[in-house]
């Protein structure tokens, strides 16, 4: 109960700093960016004692800390919303919350709704494979939901310049010039860590089977998805490589949103299909299901 009364006290607080950004398109407010900077720090401040406190629990029952589904997906939530708090208060007069803290709140409600809380067994999140195979794969995640908020803001962006709409009110963006940018760099960075991160486990899956411990199928969902998720990542930092046009503009921003739906049907793969990888991070037998 204690777990959900503090999940929801973040999460609230986000929700409170969407509202808030919303609310640039209605009305202007000359607090309003302090306000909504102040409860993104307090819902950041919250999860960050929540995710302590996770830690702390796990070492006191000698478990590897913030090594199970549900720690994941808030751990990635975590990353992000400290990149808009980042970008919230160097660059205060841009609605990068929009976009932004939507998909911090999916992470957050994935978490509390459908990740699997049991942590993986001892002998295997203490594997060293295993620890660069979870964190590679959080930072990859960020990456492409990063190029993903980047992408769709450079869309809206340059489809009002290009039909020259007057700026909305309280929409104000980003230069095409900074989202472009984040674009590219979200498009190679999304690619080196969900590939390191995706051979990381394959390693570990190998070293898993030399142990006869924890083995995981190869033709499971998860890896089937993420497999086509690094090569859709892979073709996509090839084809900007090899063909110019697609490095900048409208190009590179599909191509970020297009990496976002791959990156949402591998995580919707491990939570709703049957996956081997949830059922070796059971209890042991004779534990509660």
């Amino acid at each position: 109960m204690l777990a959900g009364i503090e999940i929801v006290c973040f999460a609230a607080s986000y929700a409170v700093s969407l509202v808030l950004e919303i609310s640039r398109l209605f009305f202007r407010s000359g607090i309003r960016g302090a306000i909504m900077v102040g409860f993104a720090g307090a819902g950041l401040a919250a999860h960050s004692l929540f995710l302590a406190s996770r830690a702390y629990e796990a070492v006191d029952a000698d478990q590897t800390p913030l090594s199970s589904a549900f720690d994941w997906y808030l751990l990635a939530a975590w990353v992000l919303a400290a990149t808009y708090l980042y970008l919230a208060f160097y660059h205060p007069r841009t609605a990068i919350g929009l976009f932004v803290l939507p998909l911090v709140l999916g992470l957050v409600l994935i978490a509390a709704l459908w990740a699997d809380l049991q942590p993986f067994p001892v002998d295997r999140a203490s594997q060293w494979w295993g620890a660069v195979h979870g964190l590679l794969l959080l930072l990859g995640t960020v990456a492409v939901m990063i190029g993903f908020a980047a992408g769709m803001m450079y869309l809206v962006h340059a489809f009002r310049l290009k039909r020259k709409r007057p700026p909305l009110r309280g929409l104000e963006l980003p230069s095409l010039e900074w989202l472009d940018r984040v674009n590219s760099r979200a498009i190679v960075i999304s690619v080196l860590m969900l590939c390191a991160g995706h051979l990381a486990g394959v390693i570990l899956n190998l070293v898993n089977q030399g142990r006869a411990v924890d083995e995981l199928p190869w033709s499971d969902p998860v890896v089937v998805s993420s497999a086509a998720t690094v090569v859709w990542l892979l073709l996509a930092a090839c084809f900007s490589l090899l063909y110019k046009p697609a490095r900048q503009g409208r190009k590179v921003a599909y191509l970020t949103v297009a990496s976002f739906v791959f990156l949402v049907f591998s995580l919707a793969s491990g939570l709703v299909l049957p996956t081997e990888h949830r059922a070796s991070a059971a209890p042991e037998a004779g534990a509660s299901p």
